[in-house]
């Protein structure tokens, strides 16, 4: 294969594939509803203001995340002011709507350039960054799955699908299964070490939890944690607050048994951060069917719930654009990286 056709079938896999998912995703969305009820919902039956200020919410959500940030580039010498470090994250965001994961990397890239750091230093550090998230949101399904496991169970048992999942979880054999997977995999890596792939594989596992491991070792490590609870306290809040816009949703609240829509929202925006990992444009798709799901749990309509996801993704989406604008004129303002860009023409 030639330099050219490799680099093409690169660019398939990077932009057209996710593009694909995210047209497939949201026409299967919208074969779902009908789409004059949920164009009814959102002309009659929304207080926007709710709207609004998940959007202020979501801003502060991206403050503490370069906050964080600024954290570990502190501990490898890297002093990038804050208002730099939010315009990376605000223009990290507004990319991944157009290209996912290009954002990651024009991020670091910006960092690198600006403060004249070498840039695997940077992209380490966002690699910790992601594991920490990854991390977050493991803790939270665990959370999740302790707090609402009557509610998805008896959901879950509705359905064909559902009812074989639930067999399967409760099924001695699968838990016997993933026993002997585990130890198949340790004794793999252990006894066949040398082999190439196992060795590659070993070395980018390693090099994966040395980025996050010097967290641990830091200075200001308490505060990356605080600042790490801030963002994934802030992300959940954004939700629980639009849930006020919507009477379906707002009603939810309102329930004592549902912990006044505590659980609800939590059960929604857990599903909504794994679907978040699917490879879609600012994750229009994967994000709406994942909310969409987590609400039908308790009760929400298949047009309900596509209104609430579309008006809540679209909010966000407006804001991105808006940040990322900002971004545009911040950068063109900034005195250092003028110099920079003097310095390397």
């Amino acid at each position: 294969m030639s330099i050219s056709k490799k680099k093409l079938a690169g660019y398939l896999v990077k932009w057209l594939i996710p593009l694909a998912l995210t047209v497939l995703l949201v026409g299967y969305m919208f074969r779902k509803v009908n789409f004059s009820d949920m164009m009814e919902i959102l002309r009659h039956g929304v207080d926007y203001w709710w709207i609004l200020c998940a959007m202020g919410i979501s801003i502060l959500s991206h403050v503490f995340r370069a906050l964080r940030w600024r954290i570990q580039l502190k501990s490898l010498d890297i002093d990038a002011p804050l208002m730099a470090l939010c315009c990376s994250v605000f223009g990290c965001y507004a990319l991944n709507l157009l290209f996912p994961r290009l954002g990651e990397v024009w991020r670091c890239t910006y960092i690198s350039r600006r403060q004249e750091a070498p840039f695997t230093k940077v992209l380490g550090s966002m690699v910790a960054d992601r594991l920490t998230d990854t991390a977050c949101v493991l803790l939270l399904l665990v959370l999740t799955f302790i707090v609402a496991a009557p509610a998805i169970n008896a959901f879950l048992s509705r359905y064909p699908v559902g009812k074989e999942f639930v067999e399967m979880i409760n099924n001695a054999w699968t838990w016997i299964l993933s026993a002997i997977t585990i130890v198949l995999v340790w004794a793999i890596f252990h006894f066949c070490g040398n082999f190439g792939p196992v060795r590659k594989i070993k070395v980018w596992v390693n090099e994966m939890w040395q980025g996050f491991a010097v967290v641990a070792k830091m200075d200001g490590k308490w505060m990356f944690v605080f600042y790490s609870l801030a963002i994934w306290f802030c992300y959940y809040i954004q939700l629980y607050v639009a849930f006020f816009a919507f009477p379906f949703t707002r009603e939810l609240c309102a329930e004592p048994g549902l912990a006044f829509g505590l659980t609800p929202c939590l059960v929604a925006f857990v599903l909504s951060s794994i679907g978040m990992a699917v490879p879609s444009n600012g994750g229009l798709g994967p994000w709406n069917l994942a909310i969409m799901f987590g609400l039908a749990i308790y009760g929400i309509s298949a047009a309900d719930g596509t209104a609430f996801s579309m008006l809540q993704w679209s909010g966000q989406t407006v804001m991105l654009i808006a940040l990322g604008i900002f971004t545009m004129i911040f950068i063109s303002l900034d005195k250092n990286t003028k110099k920079v860009i003097k310095k390397e023409s």
